[in-house]
């Protein structure tokens, strides 16, 4: 395989994602003279929405950090806690699980029927801004707590025998030793969430209950597919990419986070807490894996809540097949693109143009800046008067699924492959080995990396629900989608089984992208 062709195709690979970003802006800006409407700025539903949209996010970030934070140091401190790897998977499993699964679980558990709801009183209601924090806090939270126990276990054990020797106390140790070490992960972590948080489709559209609890995603679906206003719906839009392009860009100036690596350390001292504070930790574990479990468990008697006699199996068939499909070609040309924009970034790399590699590589994630819904709402201006939609709206479906979740598999597989060149490249090169002969030896170190990339990835596109909001058509749907007219339609029966369906597959997925990641 000569180097200059991959070289090259990897260039073309990443102008022909540049070109789609571009034309998406380009329906932004309204090139049919439906622009953006700017006096709607001045509209107290346009503030209630923005507002609302900021206060949602920034509660959720901040309980997803505070209640992962107690967890994270009961895992650290407790390495001897039973099941600590089936917890940390559960963990992955909660952060990639499509949206509309949750969901479906939650209104089982805490909706108007729901399994807790009579213990929570007549007041209580899931739908507005308790349900989106639960949500947004059972997704989230798993998550930061990976972040800050990886972050944990950066801790020398040094610091801790030097502390041990000074005779620090609890307060001490967490004032001189944890807090360092874990301030500019909590800023850069609470940052990441409110991003997501602020990007949030599904579980507003689900569970916001009403023009009171909607925010600029939901906005922008509803101003474009109900109202057709579209310059309602572009002025939401440009509002979205400032307000999240702008935090992800600050966000990104404090550094790069490999979140998901594998932890590598073996901590020879560990901390031994008080015994008051061992049986803390015990508790505040158990208390998580309660938490997260029940949702899941919800779904079980959803299933028996009615009559399933008149629902035919095959229903499900086609929403699972089409689900499937998606998700596994997005993620496998996903996953080869990022691989050839990746050869023009490491051959900068080894020439020491230092430069041109970081702007190769901001290039390859500037799709991180501009949300799903975002991209969708200006390709879907931009094509509207020009394709028909009902015809090839699927084929926009499988490329935003894909070209969105590049940055994902850039980031996960950027890592491995510069440790490649760091220690083989130079090697293969003295010894004048061909490229096909160097991808030969290259696949053996990378190989395990791929996959559990490939696996990562596949269960972001599985769960896509604001893409296929935009560009889906009635005669082929989603298994999300199909669970979300499930649940809107209050079919639970039929919302729960096709949720325990769609977990089922995400489990699965879970454990292939662990299992051949603690190999990589």
């Amino acid at each position: 395989m000569n180097f200059r062709f991959c070289n090259s195709a990897g260039l073309l690979a990443l102008t022909v994602i540049l070109l789609l970003t571009g034309l998406a802006f380009y329906g932004l800006i309204g090139f049919s003279g439906q622009g953006a409407d700017w006096q709607l700025i001045q509209d107290n539903y346009f503030q209630s929405i923005l507002l609302f949209s900021i206060k949602q996010a920034g509660l959720s970030a901040l309980l997803s950090v505070a209640l992962a934070w107690p967890v994270a140091r009961a895992l650290y401190y407790a390495p001897q806690l039973p099941f600590q790897h089936s917890f940390l998977s559960l963990c992955i499993l909660c952060f990639v699980m499509p949206t509309l699964v949750l969901i479906t679980g939650l209104v089982a558990l805490l909706g108007r029927d729901g399994l807790l709801t009579p213990l929570l009183g007549d007041s209580w209601n899931l739908y507005g801004l308790n349900g989106i924090l639960i949500a947004h806090v059972y997704l989230n939270m798993p998550f930061a707590v990976r972040v800050l126990l990886q972050q944990l276990n950066n801790i020398p054990d040094l610091s801790w025998k030097l502390a041990a020797q000074l005779k620090m106390n609890a307060w001490q140790r967490l004032r001189h030793i944890e807090l360092p070490m874990l301030q500019g992960s909590l800023l850069q972590l609470t940052g990441f969430v409110f991003v997501l948080c602020f990007n949030s489709f599904a579980v507003v559209l689900a569970l916001g209950g009403g023009p009171r609890a909607t925010t600029l995603e939901v906005a922008i679906y509803q101003a474009l597919k109900y109202d057709f206003n579209i310059p309602e719906a572009l002025t939401l839009a440009w509002t979205q990419l400032l307000i999240a392009g702008g935090l992800f860009l600050v966000i990104a100036r404090l550094g790069q986070s490999n979140w998901l690596a594998v932890d590598t350390l073996r901590r020879e001292f560990i901390p031994q807490p008080g015994r008051i504070m061992g049986q803390a930790h015990r508790a505040i574990y158990g208390a998580c894996w309660l938490g997260l479990l029940l949702p899941m468990i919800a779904l079980l008697p959803g299933l028996t809540q009615s009559d399933l006699s008149r629902f035919e199996p095959g229903a499900l068939l086609q929403p699972t097949f089409t689900s499937l499909v998606i998700a596994f070609v997005a993620a496998l040309a996903a996953i080869f693109t990022a691989w050839l924009i990746l050869i023009p970034v490491r051959s900068a790399r080894r020439q020491k143009q230092t430069g041109r590699a970081v702007l190769l590589e901001w290039l390859s994630t500037h799709s991180l800046v501009a949300p799903a819904m975002v991209i969708s709402v200006g390709l879907y201006v931009l094509l509207l008067p020009r394709v028909d939609l009902d015809q090839y709206g699927m084929v926009m479906v499988l490329i935003l699924n894909g070209a969105l979740i590049i940055p994902f598999a850039i980031q996960q597989l950027r890592p491995r492959l510069l440790q490649y060149d760091a220690q083989y490249y130079q090697l293969g090169k003295s010894l004048k080995l061909t490229s096909r002969q160097q991808l030969a030896i290259q696949w053996p170190f990378i190989k395990a990396t791929f996959v559990s990339c490939f696996a990562l990835i596949l269960l972001l596109a599985i769960g896509d629900v604001a893409i296929f909001s935009i560009f889906g058509t009635r005669e082929w749907t989603t298994l999300p989608w199909l669970i979300y007219g499930y649940a809107g339609s209050y079919r639970i029966a039929e919302a729960s089984l096709a949720s325990m369906l769609l977990l089922l597959i995400c489990a699965l997925i879970v454990w292939a992208f662990e299992r051949v990641r603690h190999h990589a």
